[in-house]
């Protein structure tokens, strides 16, 4: 399988995971749907610009775009997401038992 049909396979699994339609994610890249349609297909690539925008919209690094690789560092996409759905309240919350746990494993 080459490069472009694995990143397009990525692309859609974490665009739906996102709850995106192909419409509103190219919209954000301000390619035509027609373009990011053949993107997910393996068709054609993203310039290097829309690969830096599309891992900062779906929470993702670019080496997991490109590679499918992930630093274990990162949050998962779904922490983010959550995170992202919580209340100011809620957030403050979440913030209080991340630090909680930083603290019990110091």
């Amino acid at each position: 399988m080459n490069y472009k049909k694995e990143m397009g396979l990525r692309l859609k699994k974490i665009r739906k995971e996102v709850k995106l339609t192909q419409e509103q994610l190219a919209d954000q890249l301000n390619i035509s749907i027609k373009h990011y349609s053949e993107v997910e297909r393996g068709i054609t690539g993203l310039s290097v610009e829309n690969i830096i925008k599309i891992s900062n919209i779906l929470h993702v690094s670019t080496d997991y775009l490109l590679k499918g690789e992930t630093k274990k560092e990162e949050f998962p996409n779904e922490i983010i997401l959550f995170y992202e759905s919580c209340s100011l309240e809620q957030k403050k919350g979440v913030m209080q038992i991340f630090r909680g746990i930083e603290e019990l494993v110091k």
